[in-house]
Formats: structure tokens, C-alpha cells, sequence
């Protein structure tokens, strides 16, 4: 790959957020550069091997990528993701599922049990957090072709609902915390209104009715 030094910009870096790989739509933080038609590459220049396809995430743009007997292009514009499959002589359009917030309740069962888990994703490009189903949450994290799993970082907790109450609001607080840190989760707790005794109960409920949340 050559490229006249007055048609690039090298050396040029990304914490994150900005790209994904055109292989294979991961990710990318690192060295990259750019030609002069606003094509982007990693590495610190075109002398930097091996050298991959990146593309923006954060704009409206479409980018051909070859796969084993299919081609397809990959639209983004604001909140609408739609990715075009493109086959011999013929196209399919085939919405992919983006994440929406869902509320999972605890079950009379999970405050026998005195926990449960909490399903969470956050766009990797955005301060965007979501709570999620277990469902949309297993589709992300197994990179479901189904759903937009690229842009997104999949991840849960487990959420303390009894016991002595001061002792639940430093439980939850501390795997809070303790998460945002190994994921580098910037204002989770935010999200979370710092409400660290939610669903929280005194008792647990002998009764097989749904238990009366403070």
C-alpha cells in the first residue's frame, strides 16, 4: 500500500469509541492514519504493517467489506442502525436489533434468595447506559448477528435486596464501584441515581405475591 506523505495524516491515535475494524467490526483503540479522501487505516502510517480497514462510528457512512461469499454495506445515521446485504443479483435489507431499556423486577423468589442479577449495557461511543434483559444481554455478549453488538458493552452485577439495610447499600455501592472500575465505566453510579438500596426489604415475604417495594 503506498501513499504519497502529502496525502496522509499519521500518527495519529484513539482511546476508543471512534472506530471499528472493518474485518470484523470489533473495536479499535491504537495508532492510526488517514489519506487525504478521509479513508482510515491502523497503524502509525502506510509503512506500519499489518495495516487494516477502519471505519468511523460516530458519523453517517458506508463502507463495502468482502465476507466469505457476500459483500454487505453498514449504514449509520443518529439512532437508526440498518445494515444492507448485498448478494449476487439480489438484496435482502435485514434490520439489526438495537438495545432497549428494560426493568427487571426481583421475583418473590430472588428475596428468598436475598439477590439478583442486574443486566446493564453501555454504548461504546456515548455516556449511554442502558438496563437490559437477560435475553438482550446474552444476544450482545455472545456478538448475536441479530443485534447491534459492536457498538455496545454488555455487562451485569448481582444486586443484595435483604439483610440489615446499611450493610445492602455498602454491598451494592462496593460492586458498583468495583465494576465502573474494571470496565472503566465513567458515572455508572449516576445512571444508578446512587440508589444502592433499591428494591431493598426488610423481610423477606412468606407469601407467594409480589413483595411491596419501599
Amino acid at each position: 500500500m503506498y501513499y504519497p506523505s502529502s496525502q496522509i495524516t499519521p500518527n495519529l491515535y484513539t482511546n476508543g469509541g471512534e472506530y471499528i475494524l472493518a474485518s470484523n467490526q470489533q473495536p479499535y483503540s491504537g495508532y492510526y492514519w488517514k489519506t487525504s479522501q478521509d479513508r482510515f487505516f491502523t497503524g502509525k502510517n502506510p509503512q506500519d504493517a499489518p495495516i487494516q480497514k477502519l471505519i468511523p462510528i460516530n458519523e453517517l457512512y458506508t463502507s463495502n467489506i468482502e465476507l466469505p461469499n457476500s459483500s454487505y454495506t453498514e449504514l449509520y445515521q443518529g439512532s437508526i442502525e440498518v445494515i444492507e446485504y448485498q448478494e449476487i443479483n439480489d438484496k435482502i435489507y435485514e434490520p439489526v436489533q438495537v438495545p432497549t431499556y428494560f426493568l427487571t423486577l426481583p421475583t418473590n423468589d430472588d428475596y428468598q434468595i436475598g439477590e439478583f442479577r442486574r443486566y446493564f449495557c453501555k454504548k461504546v461511543n456515548e455516556l449511554l447506559y442502558l438496563e437490559i434483559n437477560k435475553d438482550t444481554y446474552t444476544k450482545l455478549t455472545n456478538k448475536d448477528s441479530t443485534i447491534l453488538y459492536q457498538l455496545y458493552l454488555s455487562f451485569n452485577i448481582p444486586w443484595q435486596l435483604t439483610g440489615d439495610k446499611e450493610q445492602v447499600f455498602k454491598v451494592n455501592k462496593n460492586i458498583v464501584e468495583l465494576t465502573s472500575k474494571n470496565l472503566k465505566l465513567a458515572r455508572f453510579s449516576d445512571y444508578l441515581q446512587n440508589d444502592f438500596t433499591k428494591y431493598y426489604i426488610e423481610t423477606i415475604p412468606y407469601t407467594p405475591s409480589s413483595p411491596t417495594l419501599r
